[in-house]
């Protein structure tokens, strides 16, 4: 075993399967970027907002005004000059830092795959992407390398394979398996879709989309990386992902997906897509046909080997960190982000903010569009640090408008999978009494029903 791990270090493997995917991934990064800015998401979300709910540790991330649309002209050409693989390390870099400044920007936007994003794209900082088929290596012949670390393909993979099995192990719950929720709720809503929209209304439906789901998530990596499943596996990457664009409003994330899976296959297959785009571009492909390889310094590979462990020991514990708090993760939502967790909840809430003077016990009742948008209301009323948060901005606004001994308190309900409106928040509890943190936040009223599983 000892021997086996510097062995694999030092093994090498071609390099088109990684050129195919920076290509890829960098044409997907600049149409969501462009889709984002023609659907008018930028103002939307961004400029428009009176206020904004920020991360933990990361309040000092705003959105700047008008020139938030020059930082997504930056993250756009940082993805166009990736795909390009021109000035390869300052463009990726220039995108993992521009792109997760958008993400930081606005809590209420948080989606899984935009965190995929971040992470793969901080990945890709230490992968060797730009050697073959790139701008880089046609420019200078000494960047250019058709061999690379295995490693370098093999990390790709591994990202891709604990996104699915990690969304497969969160489907292992009462909830999902045995109530069909919240496809149940969801489903029967898209009527209107051609040839599918009758079979929606099915019961059934529910049931087995749930079901294949699970198996799918918790299996895809495994047939894609088996030579003989590997190409019905793809197929499946296709139907399963085509069919949740189709149903759900998830953006570009299939597509990501789909163009993904393709680092499974072997560098024949990743040649010949090369070939075409080299025929479709009038590219002569065999400059970059030069067979050599990539020798790494010592002391670089090793920092590029232990910052790449560290990240995955990192991506496969911090899932799990919701074991650290009690109570129903699907009810607290304490340890639920940036796990996996994908499509597992249907969460409506309702929350009424009282401002009250403690001295004289004079009380008013918050408007609370008069401070956040319609979506940005309908995230807050169930999500516990969305309502810390939200408190405090109250207090502070108040605060300057001349109210003295201001306490903050919160008439709060929330329906979680179809089950009836329950208390939330305790009434009784003066919110600006907490400071958000990573502790459990004990004003959470206890959930009075079990979902058992992962």
């Amino acid at each position: 075993m000892r021997s086996s791990i510097p062995k694999y270090f030092k093994s090498y493997t071609d390099a088109a399967p990684l050129a195919v995917f920076r290509i890829g991934f960098g044409i997907m990064m600049l149409a969501s970027i462009i889709r984002f800015w023609l659907n008018g998401w930028i103002e939307k979300l961004y400029i428009t907002p009176k206020f904004h709910f920020s991360y933990y540790n990361f309040e000092w991330v705003k959105p700047l005004g008008d020139f938030t649309y020059l930082l997504f002209i930056v993250c756009g050409l940082a993805a166009l000059f990736v795909a390009l693989g021109y000035k390869y390390r300052i463009a990726i870099i220039t995108f993992f830092l521009s792109f997760t400044y958008i993400e930081l920007m606005d809590k209420t936007t948080y989606l899984n795959h935009y965190y995929f994003i971040s992470i793969l794209s901080f990945l890709m900082i230490f992968l060797p992407a730009h050697v073959y088929y790139s701008l880089d290596a046609w420019k200078n012949n000494k960047l250019s390398f058709q061999k690379i670390p295995r490693w370098g393909i093999d990390a790709i993979k591994l990202l891709l394979g604990i996104v699915y099995f990690y969304a497969g192990l969160a489907k292992i719950n009462s909830d999902w398996l045995l109530k069909a929720m919240p496809l149940k709720i969801w489903l029967p809503s898209k009527y209107d879709i051609p040839f599918l929209g009758d079979l929606m209304q099915q019961e059934w439906v529910a049931y087995a989309f749930s079901w294949s789901g699970m198996l799918y998530d918790l299996f895809i990596p495994f047939l894609l990386l088996w030579k003989r499943t590997r190409f019905f596996a793809f197929l499946m990457v296709i139907v399963f992902h085509v069919l949740t664009r189709v149903l759900f409003p998830i953006g570009m994330f299939p597509y990501i997906m789909i163009v993904s899976a393709l680092i499974f296959f072997s560098p024949e297959v990743h040649h010949r897509i090369l070939s075409r785009i080299s025929k479709w571009f009038r590219i002569n492909k065999q400059k970059f046909d030069n067979s050599r390889m990539l020798f790494q310094n010592l002391k670089i590979r090793r920092l590029q080997i232990t910052v790449i462990a560290l990240f995955f020991g990192i991506q496969i514990l911090f899932p799990w960190r919701y074991l650290m708090y009690p109570g129903e993760l699907f009810w607290t939502e304490e340890g639920f982000r940036f796990s996996w967790r994908v499509m597992l909840m249907e969460k409506a809430g309702f929350a009424q903010f009282k401002v009250v003077d403690a001295e004289t016990g004079k009380r008013f009742y918050v408007d609370n569009a008069d401070f956040l948008t319609p979506f940005q209301e309908k995230q807050m009323a169930f999500q516990p640090d969305f309502i810390l948060e939200y408190a405090h901005f109250l207090a502070d606004h108040f605060r300057k408008e001349g109210h003295k001994n201001i306490e903050v308190y919160v008439e709060n309900y929330v329906g979680l999978n179809g089950r009836k409106s329950a208390p939330y928040i305790s009434p009784d509890v003066n919110l600006l009494n907490f400071a958000d943190s990573f502790k459990h936040k004990t004003f959470i009223l206890p959930f009075n029903d079990e979902i058992k599983g992962l």
